[in-house]
């Protein structure tokens, strides 16, 4: 067993998977996201553009008077970029004490996933990092890829979202 494999193990252990999900989709693939994550869904606003930040940092927005950066989930997995549609969305998503924003392609529903009904993700070889999937659903007769969230936002390359949102308060309206 590699490290990766050990320490997921050890995370697994007393925590389980199920329970519910906000599903949402990305292309055509169905994702999801622990519902007591999501603090809430926001049709798309302006987004004011950072410098110097990835390409799937999109920036960051106001909301009600906080400031939250967003980031494009398509860029993020290396998905093509495409023009934003009526159902592209936010989801805004609690990580540690920062709320974080994503933007997906639409939202689909709150699925009910029993423990039982979700899988590892299978090994793809050691070139392909699985990491930030909890695991694979089955629900409705589909796979849903189940997203473990504070490690996808872990792998937000060189910004401290804490201190992007902080810089970013104390701008001057």
């Amino acid at each position: 067993m590699d490290q990766n494999t050990t320490e997921h193990a050890q995370e697994m252990i007393g925590r389980t998977r199920g329970g519910k999900f906000l599903s949402f989709f990305l292309d055509q693939e169905e994702y999801g996201i622990e519902i007591l994550r999501v603090r809430e869904i926001i049709g798309l606003m302006p987004i004011t553009s950072v410098p110097r930040t990835p390409e799937y940092i999109r920036g960051v927005i106001n909301l009600r008077g906080k400031v939250i950066p967003i980031l494009d989930l398509r860029l993020k997995f290396d998905m093509p970029s495409v023009e934003n549609t009526e159902e592209t969305c936010i989801i805004v998503v609690q990580s540690g004490d920062d709320s974080v924003g994503a933007v997906v392609d639409k939202v689909s529903e709150v699925l009910d996933i029993d423990d039982g009904d979700i899988v590892d993700a299978p090994s793809l070889g050691a070139d392909v990092n699985t990491d930030y999937i909890l695991g694979i659903g089955k629900a409705e007769g589909c796979v849903k890829l189940l997203l473990d969230i504070d490690k996808v936002l872990a792998k937000v390359d060189t910004i401290p979202l804490g201190r992007l949102t902080a810089a970013m308060e104390a701008v001057p309206a």
